[in-house]
């Protein structure tokens, strides 16, 4: 009797139900992700990834498996995000089973920087990472996590005295002639609303400094995560926008939850207006977007969208194209 295989691998044939499913996402994506256009456009996106750790080596994992991601799953997240050119992703942990296969799903030309786990309880084991096509941008040389200033504990004004839960992480970039930062961000959920507001203010308040000081190199800045933020126009909205920085109109009505289209958790932001002390983004905006995966990443398997979440997101991929 033929020894069935304990585990299947990318390298493995794809199964005919995963091949046309995979097509059947690709045409998706054509009709609601704008393509990449060599030397005029960027496409700069941000996407929570549910519990990006391990996986299952199954092509079709089932109800007794554990993680229930599977190979299907891995095949259709690599799809999404290569549609994009540098992809902010959160809750990536500290396992990259699932992360290092989606990378060499994604090619050779594909690359990825991001920081360690926090080491306490707290962050939940999660890393910060960012994926990029090194066709179209490449790294331009600053790569650090955001650290509250001692000078800060003191200091009234100063919304934050502790650091972040899970550090935010600034990474530069360039693409043709542009540079730009980008600021990833998850901040910490808690067991109330209230409890995200010192993070909010105090990221928001710290990208308001630092913009002053990078204006010297004429580099762009831009932050974009997972604020947790719970709807258009609540407390915690208004405090990430306190501080000047800007969600163009496209963005905002965008739904970021499979689960309740109200939710606001997510989002793409920069300084949209110069002042004496801060540069504006110096990037063209043309468009933004959200990618709703629910009616065709693993069509056909019978999931609850609840099953979904753990093997695909609970979050939308959200997306902003520029123009270089």
């Amino acid at each position: 009797m033929k020894k069935v295989k304990d585990e299947n691998t990318i390298y493995d044939p794809l199964p005919i139900e995963v091949a046309e499913n995979l097509a059947e996402l690709r045409d998706d994506l054509d009709q609601k992700v704008p393509f990449k256009e060599l030397d005029r456009n960027l496409l700069i996106a941000t996407w929570n990834i549910r519990g990006f750790g391990n996986f299952t080596r199954k092509w079709m994992s089932d109800e007794k498996d554990s993680p229930r991601r599977d190979l299907h799953s891995i095949f259709c997240i690599a799809e999404i995000l290569s549609r994009f050119d540098v992809i902010a992703v959160q809750e990536v942990k500290g396992n990259l089973r699932a992360l290092r296969d989606t990378l060499k799903l994604l090619g050779d030309n594909w690359s990825m920087i991001l920081t360690d786990t926090n080491g306490s309880d707290s962050g939940n084991d999660e890393r910060m990472a960012y994926l990029f096509d090194t066709r179209r941008v490449q790294l331009s040389g600053l790569a650090g996590e955001i650290v509250i200033p001692n000078e800060w504990v003191n200091d009234p004004e100063k919304v934050i005295r502790e650091q972040f839960v899970r550090s935010p992480y600034a990474v530069s970039f360039r693409s043709g002639d542009k540079t730009f930062i980008l600021v990833t961000v998850h901040i910490i959920y808690g067991k109330k609303s209230k409890d995200r507001l010192k993070e909010i203010h105090g990221i928001a308040r710290w990208l308001n400094d630092w913009a002053g000081d990078i204006n010297a190199y004429d580099q762009n800045l831009i932050v974009l995560g997972d604020f947790n933020i719970d709807a258009r126009g609540d407390l915690l909205d208004e405090t990430f926008l306190s501080e000047g920085l800007y969600v163009p109109e496209e963005l905002q009505a965008l739904s970021r939850s499979i689960f309740d289209a109200t939710k606001y958790y997510d989002q793409i932001a920069w300084f949209n207006t110069a002042d004496k002390r801060r540069p504006k983004l110096s990037l063209e905006f043309m468009g933004a977007g959200n990618y709703d995966f629910v009616q065709t990443a693993l069509n056909n398997r019978g999931l609850s969208k609840q099953k979904l979440s753990f093997m695909i997101s609970d979050h939308y991929p959200l997306w902003a194209n520029f123009r270089i």
